[in-house]
C-alpha cells in the first residue's frame, strides 16, 4: 500500500504534466484507485447476487436503482454546501472515506438485502463527494482546456476500471468462486485514496478587499442550464445499470472468469476515447460530441436487443466504451461552461442528481421489462430514449460551442 502511494506521488510531482495542473492529476489518481476497488467488485456483483445469494434480475434492478437513488439524495445538498463553505475538500474526504469503509463489507453479506444496504451506503459516499470534486476540478483548470481536464479525469477513472477487473480475474484464477475474500481486500485501496486526498490543496472562496462587507451579487442557474438537465434526464431514463449488460453476456454463455476481463477491456476503450473526446469537445463543441455519443449508445443497445451470439455481443459491448469517452467528461465540461463559478457545486449536484434519478427509474424499468417481457425489449427501450434525447439536444442547442454556454 505504501509503495502504491509513493508511485502516485512521484507520478503527480510535475506542476503541469501534459498541460494539466498537479491537483487535477492528484484527483485523477484518487479516481483511478477508487474505481480499481469498485471494479474488483462491480462486474462480479450480478453473479454473486444471482449465483451465490440466489437473487433475481428484478432484485438486481432494485439494488442498483435504489443505490443510485441514495446517491442522488445528497448530490445537490453536497454541491450547495461546497458553494456556501468554499471548502469542498473536507466534503470530498468524507465521501471517499465512507465508500472505502463500507465497500469491503459486501464480503460478509448473506442476503441480497444486505448487499442493498451496503450499496446504498457506498453510493451515499459517491453522492457526497461527486459535485464538490467536480467543482474542484473546474476551479483548478483553465477554461481553454476544461474538456481535456474532465476527459482526463474520466480516463483515469476508467483506467482504474481496467486494473480492478484484472486483479479480480487473477485472484479468481487461483481461488475460483472466492468472491468474499476478494471483496474484503478492497479495504486496501480505500486507505490509499484517503492518503492521496490529503495532498490535494483546498479551494477556498475569496472576495476582493473592496467587496468586504458588501452583499455578494446573487449567482443563479440559468434557464439554459435547466433545459440541458432536462435533456440529459430524458437520456438517462434509458440508461440502466451496466450490470444488465454483464448479466446478458453471462446468459449468452460468457463464463464468470471472462466477465471481469471483458469489463477491463471495455474500460481500455473508455480510457482512450475519454482523452480524445474531451480534447475534441474543446475544439468542436460539446453538443457535437455528446450527440454522437448518445447515437452510439442507441446502436449498442439495439445490438444487444437483436443479436444473441456471444461473439457479436462481445464486439458490441466493447464498442459501448466509445459512448462513455464522448459524453462523460464532455457533459461535465458543459455544466462548467453553463454556470458561474460561484454556483458550480450546486450545478454539478443538480447534474449528478438528474443522472441518479434517471438511473433509478431506468434500472427499475429495465428490470421489470427484462423479467416480464424480454431482455431484448428492455434494451430497445433504452435505445429509443437515447434517440429521443439526441434529437432534443440538437434542436434545443443549435448554436455555439465550446460555447454552448455562450450562444
Amino acid at each position: 500500500m505504501q509503495r502504491l502511494y509513493w508511485v502516485v506521488v512521484r507520478a503527480s510531482a510535475s506542476p503541469a504534466r501534459f498541460g494539466l495542473p498537479r491537483p487535477v492529476w492528484l484527483l485523477g489518481w484518487v479516481s483511478l484507485v477508487t474505481d480499481m476497488a469498485t471494479e474488483m467488485i462491480y462486474p462480479l456483483l450480478p453473479l454473486f447476487l444471482t449465483r451465490v445469494l440466489g437473487a433475481s434480475a428484478m432484485s438486481l434492478g432494485v439494488i442498483e436503482g435504489t443505490a443510485e437513488a441514495a446517491n442522488s439524495i445528497l448530490k445537490i445538498a453536497a454541491g450547495q454546501l461546497a458553494d456556501r463553505t468554499g471548502t469542498p475538500k473536507k466534503i470530498v474526504l468524507v465521501g471517499y472515506g465512507l465508500s472505502g469503509a463500507v465497500r469491503p463489507l459486501i464480503a460478509i453479506a448473506s442476503t441480497w438485502t444486505h448487499v442493498l444496504g451496503l450499496r446504498i451506503a457506498d453510493r451515499l459516499g459517491k453522492g457526497i463527494r461527486g459535485a464538490p470534486r467536480d467543482a474542484m476540478l473546474a476551479h483548478f483548470t483553465p477554461e481553454a482546456i476544461r474538456g481535456r481536464a474532465f476527459g482526463f479525469h474520466r480516463a483515469m477513472d476508467h483506467a482504474g476500471a481496467v486494473v480492478g477487473p484484472l486483479i479480480a480475474s487473477a485472484f479468481l484464477f487461483f481461488s475460483p468462486d472466492d468472491y468474499r475474500t476478494l471483496f474484503a481486500l478492497t479495504i486496501i485501496p480505500g486507505i490509499v485514496v484517503v492518503i492521496i486526498l490529503l495532498r490535494v490543496p483546498d479551494t477556498r472562496s475569496t472576495r476582493p478587499a473592496a467587496m468586504e462587507g458588501a452583499a455578494p451579487a446573487p449567482a443563479r442557474l440559468s434557464r439554459k442550464f435547466y433545459v440541458a438537465m432536462v435533456v440529459i434526464l430524458i437520456f438517462s431514463l434509458g440508461n440502466a445499470s451496466d450490470a444488465f449488460l454483464l448479466l446478458r453476456l453471462n446468459d449468452l454463455g460468457v463464463t464468470a472468469f471472462w466477465i471481469p476481463l471483458l469489463w477491463s477491456a471495455l474500460h481500455v476503450v473508455k480510457v482512450g476515447s475519454s482523452i480524445v473526446g474531451g480534447d475534441l469537445s474543446d475544439r468542436f463543441g460539446r453538443r457535437t460530441l455528446i450527440g454522437l455519443g448518445w447515437l452510439i449508445y442507441a446502436l449498442v443497445y439495439a445490438g444487444f436487443a437483436f443479436f444473441d451470439s456471444a461473439p457479436a455481443v462481445i464486439a458490441i459491448f466493447l464498442t459501448y466504451g466509445l459512448y462513455f469517452g464522448l459524453t462523460e467528461g464532455v457533459e461535465k465540461a458543459w455544466v462548467a461552461d453553463l454556470v458561474p463559478a460561484a454556483v458550480r457545486g450546486t450545478a454539478f449536484g443538480v447534474y449528478n442528481a438528474a443522472l441518479g434519478v434517471g438511473s433509478l427509474c431506468a434500472s427499475l424499468m429495465f428490470g421489470a421489462i427484462w423479467t416480464r417481457v424480454s431482455p431484448g425489449a428492455a434494451f430497445l427501450t433504452g435505445a429509443v430514449l437515447a434517440l429521443v434525447a439526441s434529437g432534443l439536444l440538437y434542436f434545443s442547442f443549435r448554436q455555439g460551442m465550446p460555447g454552448d454556454a455562450r450562444d
